[in-house]
Order: C-alpha cells, then structure tokens, then sequence
C-alpha cells in the first residue's frame, strides 16, 4: 500500500493563497477583484495605525471587518517596527497590542503575521513564537511551489512584481499529483496605484479562477490544513488512521484519493 500526502481538501492537487499588507486603503479594490474571481487570502494589519494617513491611507477600525470579510485578518505589528533591530521587550508589545487589537475586531485568536519590513532572525521568531504566532511570511520568494518547511519563515512562490503571470501560467500547467502544489503571492495593494497596473491582479485573478483542480484558500488556511494532514497517526499495519485534528483532510492510497474525517478513525 502506498500512502502520499498529496491532496487538499476534496482531493485537489494544487491551492492558491494571497498576502497583501499594511491594512491600505487600495485593499478594498483589492478585495473586490479576489472576491470576483473567487480567490482568496491573508491581510496583514498595523494595528497601531488604523486610518492613519501619513505615507498612505489605512482603512479605519470601524471598516475592518466589513472590508476583509471572507478572508484572513492577520497580524503585522503593531506599528510596523522592524523587528530584527528592535528590543526584545518592544517585539512583544508589537505582537501583544497587535493581536489584542485585531482580536478585538475578529472576535477569535488571530494566528498569522507578516514580518515588518521584512525583518527577522532568530529571537524574534522565538518570541512571535511564543505570542501564538503560527505562521509568519518572509520576503524572500523561492519562485516555485513546493509547500513550507517552516512556517515561521514561510517564503511564498512570488511578489506580484515579479513574473506573475508566467508562474500562474507555470502552475496552471502542472499536471502531475504525485505531490501538493501550493502558489503563494504577496504584495501590498498600494503597489497597483503606484505602477498603473491594476490589469495585472485583475488578469492573474482571471487566468485562476474557477479550476477543478485548486483550492482557493487563506495563509492560515492552509497552515491549519498541512498541520492536521502532517498530524495523522497511522497503525502499524497502516490500515486505520487517526484523525485528532477538526479538519478533515484528503490523502491518496494507491493512487486513490481517500477522506480522512476529523475527530476520528478511518480504515483505509
């Protein structure tokens, strides 16, 4: 019997996700484009700066919600500091007030973040770590679409910047299912004012929508997902497994894609 974890929900092969940050007001067209083509994803959110309007113009606490319904709202610190060469006390307060400020608003625990600027290193993973951060965006990108080894430092496939449309074209060509693939682009929404290119998202958006074979999902989405796939616990014989995670999840057995339902046992 051959087991592979290489399917996402309903057996799908691929997953797209997004990640745009700053909480700007240039998200609300954003959204608009995601929401009509069906595509999804995480926005990482200043707390501190709610419709603040130095540099650019943040959409303000009283808008959040209706804004980002439907998809992720994530953590960004809370005033954008650069955490690498912040101490360690003020990387805790910007997790801290973040999280209780976005909190405020989701009504839930709010799990994932964007590194300010880009800026991180050891301590300040260990500390977002242990704020309950389970997953963190870097901004390095790897070009391809291979699903993180560490989602504390998650390197996503692209910048919107960046050779968009030939990736999407890229992924939108894989046709072998021997693995999961996962695209993940990211950005800051601002960036489509600044360069007149709002055609790109929209076309990106466009060339993705409506296939078969991708699960449109957010970052923490997919993070919840991976975790519980990875979290599977087998019988020796590795004719039953367990399922302890709430999310029931989707492996292929001999090539044959099999439902793992949560909370449960399932005998393959």
């Amino acid at each position: 019997m051959t087991i592979n974890y290489n399917r996402f929900p309903g057996g799908k092969p691929k997953a797209l996700t997004m990640s745009y940050d700053d909480g700007v007001v240039q998200d609300i067209r954003l959204i608009e484009i995601f929401n009509k083509y069906g595509i999804r994803g995480a926005f990482h959110i200043n707390g501190g700066l709610f419709g603040k309007t130095a540099l650019r113009q943040r959409i303000s606490k009283d808008e959040i919600a209706k804004v980002y319904a439907g998809h992720e709202i994530s953590l960004h610190g809370y005033t954008h500091q650069s955490l690498s060469v912040t101490p360690s006390i003020r990387i805790a307060e910007e997790i801290y007030k973040d999280r209780i400020a976005l909190e405020s608003i989701t009504g839930e625990p709010v799990r994932g973040m964007s590194y300010p600027n880009g800026s991180v290193n050891d301590e300040v993973v260990n500390i977002i770590s242990s704020l309950g951060v389970e997953y963190c965006r870097k901004v390095e990108t790897t070009g391809g679409f291979s699903l993180p080894s560490d989602f504390l430092r998650w390197s996503g496939t692209t910048h919107h910047k960046h050779n968009l449309l030939e990736l999407g074209k890229k992924f939108l060509e894989i046709t072998l299912k021997w693995q999961p693939y996962l695209m993940y682009v990211w950005g800051h929404s601002y960036e489509f004012d600044e360069d007149n290119n709002w055609n790109l998202i929209e076309e990106f958006c466009k060339m993705m929508s409506g296939k078969n074979d991708i699960w449109y999902a957010t970052n923490i989405e997919i993070v919840d997902y991976i975790k519980a796939v990875r979290g599977l616990k087998f019988t020796a014989d590795q004719k039953t497994v367990l399922n302890q995670s709430m999310t029931d999840v989707w492996i292929s057995v001999d090539g044959v894609d099999i439902k793992i339902a949560a909370c449960g046992l399932t005998k393959l």
